[in-house]
Formats: C-alpha cells, sequence, structure tokens
C-alpha cells in the first residue's frame, strides 16, 4: 500500500467520523458528566471495536452479512434498539446540574468501556461501509495483514482524535452552561442517538 492510497483513505475517513456518531456521542457526554479521564475507557472501547471491526472485514464478515438478510436484519434491530435504550435513558436522566462543579460519580471504567464498544458493533452500516471501503485500498500484490493493520491504525487514530476533540468540547459546555450544562447534554446527546437508532431501523442493503 502506498503512501498516498493511505493518506486518501484518512482524508475519506476523517470526512465520516468527524460527523458525530454513536461513539462520539457517547464520548461528549460521558467527559460532560463524568470527566475526560472517565470518558477515555468509552474512547478506548470505541477504538477497541474500530480494531475488531476491521479484522472482521478483512475476515469476510461484511460480505456475509451483505449476503444474509436474515442476518443483516437481526444485527440492524439489535444496534437500533441498544441505540434507542442508551438515548432514552439519557433523555430520561434525572441529573440536572453538578453540585460545586464536580463531575458526576461515574460507573465502573468496565462498564464505560463495553457501552462504548457495543455501540460501536451494533452498527451494520459501518460494516457494510467498510466491507465497500477498505478493499479498494488493500493491494493484491502484497500481503493483506499489514495493509489492513496500517488501515486500523489510521482509523483508530482519526476516531480517537475526533472523539478526545468531542469529550473536550462536552466538558467545556458544561462548564459553560453551568447549572444547566448536565440537562442539556442529556437531551441533545439522548435526542441524536434516538435520530440515529431510527436512521439504523430504517436502513436499507439497497440504499448503499
Amino acid at each position: 500500500m502506498s503512501l498516498t492510497a493511505l493518506m486518501a483513505f484518512a482524508l475519506i475517513m476523517s470526512a465520516g467520523i468527524v460527523t458525530p456518531g454513536p461513539t462520539v456521542l457517547l464520548a461528549l457526554n460521558n467527559a460532560a458528566r463524568f470527566g475526560i479521564r472517565q470518558a477515555a475507557w468509552g474512547i478506548i472501547g470505541a477504538a477497541t471495536a474500530d480494531i475488531l471491526l476491521v479484522a472482521l472485514v478483512g475476515l469476510g464478515l461484511g460480505v456475509v452479512l451483505a449476503a444474509s438478510e436474515t442476518l443483516f436484519v437481526t444485527l440492524k434491530w439489535v444496534g437500533a434498539i441498544w441505540l434507542a435504550y442508551i438515548g432514552l435513558r439519557m433523555l430520561l436522566s434525572s441529573n440536572t446540574s453538578l453540585p460545586g462543579g464536580m463531575e458526576e460519580t461515574a460507573p465502573a471504567r468496565r462498564s464505560l468501556f463495553f457501552k462504548s464498544f457495543f455501540v460501536a458493533m451494533s452498527n451494520p452500516k459501518y460494516y457494510i461501509f467498510m466491507t465497500a471501503l477498505l478493499p479498494q485500498f488493500v493491494s493484491t500484490a502484497q500481503p493483506a495483514l499489514p495493509q489492513y493493520a496500517s488501515l486500523a491504525a489510521v482509523i483508530v487514530l482519526i476516531d480517537v482524535t475526533v472523539m478526545l476533540g468531542y469529550a473536550v468540547l462536552g466538558k467545556k459546555s458544561v462548564s459553560l452552561w453551568k447549572a444547566s450544562g448536565i440537562k442539556w447534554m442529556n437531551r441533545i446527546s439522548g435526542s441524536l442517538l434516538l435520530i440515529l437508532a431510527g436512521s439504523v431501523a430504517l436502513y436499507r442493503k439497497s440504499s448503499t
């Protein structure tokens, strides 16, 4: 794989990742509620999912998912329900402020990690997108494993950078909004996650 191809791939991925997706929204919300250090565990979970997703695409799962209507529909609805559940929990959260400017008591690091991990793994649109995109940057004249590893490294680097940026934005926004910061952060993040859940539920393979 040439450096030019890798840079082109990075540009395409940057354009897609900068638009807030579910893991980005979780990073923003977690940082606002629990602080950036705790939000980092969710970011690590999402990055781990990135690596696993690239590996699965390289092994051909994306092709299987595209060919199997039953598997696709099952994953689609599991993902939509999971995103909707998280979005509703944010909307119905009773936390409206942070006393003394301190963060809420954070859940276990493992909980933050796996929540982001499963959110990233449950979106069939991502599998289909990666299946269509990644092979275009993998040369058949070279070993596949190092090339997929390079693509995964680029995805993780961009994703982590964007999630950290949104996490800082979430923390700063709450500081500016003062007492109503958490309430509005939960409303915004929860509403966007519900919209994303709806887009997953309505997604059709023929639209790609």
